[in-house]
Parts: C-alpha cells; structure tokens; sequence
C-alpha cells in the first residue's frame, strides 16, 4: 500500500482506501475475486461483513477529532496539523526524508525533493485536500 493509502486508513479505515488488506477469517476472497460488473451490482447495497465497520459518508468522517485521539496516546506531543513529519509519525509511518521523497513522488510532487521545507508544506497541503476529497471534515485553518 502506498504512503497516503495508509495515512488514509489511519483516518477513514481500511475499506476507504483502494486495497484494503483482507479480514483475519479470510472471508473477503470471494468478494474480491468478483469481477465488479457482476449481476446485481447495480442492487441494494449487501450488509458489511461481520465486524467490519462500513465506509462513512462523505463528509462525515471528523479528521481532527481522530487525529487529536490518536496524538493523546502518543508520548510524544505531534503538531499534525502542521507538519508532514508529524503526521507521518502519528498514524505510525516512517518519517524520514527517504519516506517523505517517496510520498513525493506518489503525490506527483514537481518541486525541488532537495528543499525539504517547501517539499514538507506541499506534501502536508496535499495530503489535506485528498483527505477533504476522500470525505474528511477539516477544520477550517486546514482547508488550505
């Protein structure tokens, strides 16, 4: 999975992101190896698996609140709402500017990967309008 697909887990769980890893019974093979135009697709909806938490709707999903959590049990104090770095460490990723050049590259960074700061702000930016995209409630001094 890419950098920004497990920050996006980290945020919206593991069935908001494009590969979601398989359930602990195993039983989501089946479900996954359906090609997705088969019939009754276009159906209701099925109920989720047993135990798995259903897809929120967009716009539903209070990133800060789920971040801010997630930085209470932290030992160390994060400033997420700033910092790439910090939310990278955060939701348990690496951080390192190898790391970072590499979510770079996934967000299609044009810039100099050489100027860390202006690298760290564009990524934290990015990173802020695909969660908004994706569903996220921002508060209003991240909706850059």
């Amino acid at each position: 999975m890419s950098i920004s697909g497990i920050i996006m887990s980290k945020i919206f769980g593991p069935s908001k992101t494009p590969a979601a890893p398989a359930s602990a019974s195993g039983s989501t093979n089946a479900a996954a190896s359906a090609p997705p135009s088969a019939p009754g697709a276009g159906s209701a909806p099925s109920a989720p698996a047993a135990g798995a938490t259903p897809a929120a709707p967009a716009g539903s999903v209070d990133v800060a609140a789920i971040l801010d959590a997630l930085n209470e049990k932290n030992p160390e104090e994060l400033d997420w709402r700033k910092s790439i770095v910090d939310l990278m460490k955060l939701v348990g990723l690496d951080s390192s500017l190898t790391a970072r050049k590499q979510l770079a590259s996934e967000l299609h960074y044009a810039g100099d990967t050489s100027d860390s700061a202006s690298m760290n702000i564009w990524l934290h930016k990015q990173m802020m309008a695909k969660i908004a995209a994706n569903g996220g409630k921002l508060p209003a001094d991240l909706t850059h």
